[in-house]
């Protein structure tokens, strides 16, 4: 472990947070700029165009603030979200963020159920492919995670439907059930779900288990402890492992936000109600605000967690800590 002040992990941490802060910043300015992309007037766009009356052009004006300039408007926006307002809907008479707060729980059990599911299937794929290097068993789970990666979680979503909702009518298709009110049929609402966001990310799980663990096990001092007469089960179990899946967990970090931002489009395949409905919805009716502040609520989610995902990294590898 590196005994200077640069390698240690409270300045390793001092230095993630700085630049969480300005990446976090860069994004809310990139989120309220969304407001730029919409042609001609905003205004008179957003209330309707042609048709909207001089009363719906003044109150879309005065709701957004169009008649400051942008750095104004910004720093406006800025200082509410940082206060946890995002401004109104234009057109729902409802907070944005009590509209983010009513729906984000049911995307964040979404996207952690499909972690689950990728890490139980994708971790033991990867350990077990990766000691049995060049076996059938490799090249099943190469073949099986290749074929994996490269099918659209959406295109899984409908096929899940199709055979187990469907055709064997063992889940149900469509719907939501709170925790709270019975976790039975939670569970069977979301598995369909979890397994259709899982799949691909215990693809790429079992990969850099088994990459990891293969450079791991081809290294001088693993051999060493075999040539000393240690057991398979203490080289690997004690030694490999640890090593080697210390790089998953920056894998599974990433993954676990790219599946919280991939909930959007399974959300509506299944129609549970979280932000991928609302913002689609949203769209639909072109109510930035509630674009806004979806976007900056998953951007900002996505952020925190590489965040997370670098200190215990930090963590677990010191020498990561000195880049």
């Amino acid at each position: 472990m590196a005994s200077t002040s640069g390698g240690s992990l409270p300045a390793f941490i001092a230095r993630r947070l700085l630049i969480t802060v300005l990446l976090l910043f860069l994004i809310s300015l990139a989120v309220y700029s969304l407001i730029l992309v919409i042609p001609g007037d905003p205004a008179i766009t957003l209330a309707g165009g042609v048709k909207a009356t001089p009363k719906e052009i003044a109150t879309i004006t005065r709701q957004l603030h169009l008649n400051q300039g942008f750095f104004a408007q910004y720093w406006r926006w800025l200082r509410g979200a940082l206060h946890g307002d995002l401004g109104s809907s234009l057109f729902q008479s409802q907070a944005v963020s009590s509209g983010i707060a009513a729906r984000f729980p049911v995307t964040f059990q979404v996207a952690a159920g499909g972690m689950v599911v990728a890490v139980l299937l994708g971790m033991p794929s990867g350990i077990l492919s990766g000691i049995r290097q060049g076996t059938v068993r490799d090249r099943a789970v190469t073949t099986g995670s290749s074929l994996a990666v490269s099918i659209p979680d959406f295109w899984l979503a409908i096929l899940l439907v199709i055979v187990f909702a469907v055709k064997l009518n063992w889940l149900p298709a469509l719907g939501y059930t709170s925790f709270g009110q019975s976790p039975v049929e939670w569970f069977k609402d979301l598995l369909l779900p979890w397994i259709a966001l899982g799949i691909g990310g215990a693809a790429v799980v079992a990969r850099q288990v088994r990459g990891a663990l293969i450079d791991t096990l081809d290294q001088d001092y693993m051999r060493t402890a075999v040539a000393k007469g240690l057991g398979p089960r203490s080289v690997i179990g004690k030694h490999a492992l640890k090593n080697a899946l210390s790089p998953a967990v920056t894998v599974i970090g990433i993954q676990f936000g790219y599946l919280l931002g991939g909930t959007l489009i399974i959300e509506q395949i299944f129609s549970l109600p979280g932000l991928g409905t609302y913002i689609l919805q949203a769209i639909n009716d072109k109510d930035i605000p509630e674009i806004q502040g979806v976007v900056l609520v998953v951007a900002t989610a996505f952020v925190l967690i590489n965040l997370v995902v670098d200190v215990v990294y930090g963590y677990l590898n010191p020498k990561v800590r000195l880049g």
